[in-house]
């Protein structure tokens, strides 16, 4: 960690997206000189931090590409480093799983390897997942659980989580799992069932639509926001002592609560306009995928700040915003 009052740097992966931009708004807060890593050239969009845009150093780095993430760390001399990138599509893991290996457990094994060789001082936080856990024997899932992830993605993110753990162990480096389970906000993506969901009801309490076709309503999902998250990822480096920890709400929802939620809230019925098909439903899960997030309670003293409903309604209040500027601009 610098000292003496020094500035702090912070280097960030995945800049670009929903959890990059909300952990650079809170480095920038505090201070820190925040230094995100982009694939392509620094003059394309940000995604998620366009608006930080000049806040921001940028420095080149591709996840399937050692040598440009060595590079990285090597140049930045970073006091804390946020592997948040990742390939986050689950379906896109089975036709691809090679790949999918290779940028998530690779470029943590990169990135691990550049820190020990040029960077020891550099506090190491990696975006986990609580898919790894799968099929697990137990729900809620704790740091102990035993794993038995069911997609290339949740193999992936176990490798990658491992990792962590043995390069801890073996090199002393202070790096740690953040074990995130699902968690949202206004920035996602609509390619995620939670933005589509939030959208179509904007959409349709605008008459901009009628109805919006899902698939399996029954799956429980443990949601969180997303801000929150990456709050506890920074609590986790402040520690004097490197632990991997599950950052979940601890309450699991349907996706039916999800969507029923995010309707009623615009005095909308969600059986009105909410058509389900058949096709795009999934086999039932054997392990409802909730976290425990003791640990993080009691270790780190994080309290999330915003509850279930009130992420909805944040999502669902951002997508009216949208389409209504959206149509006046037409």
């Amino acid at each position: 960690m610098a000292g003496g009052g020094a500035t702090r740097r912070a280097l960030v992966t995945g800049i670009t997206g929903q959890d990059g931009s909300f952990l650079a708004e809170l480095l920038l807060e505090r201070g820190y000189e925040v230094i995100g890593m982009v694939r392509g050239p620094a003059a394309e969009p940000l995604g998620s931090s366009e608006h930080l845009r000049g806040r921001l150093r940028l420095v080149p780095g591709d996840l399937l590409d050692p040598d440009s993430l060595s590079a990285a760390v090597a140049g930045a001399q970073a006091d804390e480093l946020y592997h948040l990138a990742a390939p986050s599509f689950v379906p896109e893991s089975w036709r691809r799983p090679a790949r999918t290996l290779a940028a998530i457990a690779g470029s943590t094994a990169s990135l691990l390897e550049a820190v020990r060789e040029h960077s020891g001082h550099t506090r190491v936080f990696v975006a986990g997942s609580g898919a790894m856990f799968g099929a697990a024997p137990e729900s809620p899932q704790r740091e102990d659980t035993p794993c038995r992830p069911e997609t290339p993605y949740a193999s992936a993110k176990l490798a990658a989580h491992q990792l962590v753990g043995q390069l801890r162990a073996n090199d002393d480096l202070f790096a740690c799992s953040g074990i995130l389970y699902n968690h949202e906000s206004e920035r996602r993506p609509e390619s995620f069932v939670t933005r589509k969901v939030t959208r179509a009801a904007a959409a349709i309490k605008l008459g901009q639509a009628d109805h919006v076709v899902l698939g399996d309503l029954g799956a429980t999902r443990d949601w969180s926001f997303a801000g929150d998250m990456m709050l506890a990822a920074w609590l986790m480096l402040q520690r004097d002592e490197a632990e991997d920890y599950i950052l979940a709400s601890g309450a699991g929802h349907t996706v039916a609560e999800f969507v029923e939620r995010a309707f009623a809230y615009l005095g909308l019925r969600a059986e009105d306009h909410v058509r389900v098909e058949a096709g795009l439903r999934r086999a039932p899960e054997p392990t409802p995928r909730v976290g425990d997030p003791s640990r993080a309670r009691d270790r780190l003293k994080w309290r999330p700040t915003v509850s279930f409903e009130q992420l909805i309604e944040r999502m669902v209040d951002a997508d009216l915003r949208a389409l209504e500027l959206s149509s006046a601009e037409r």
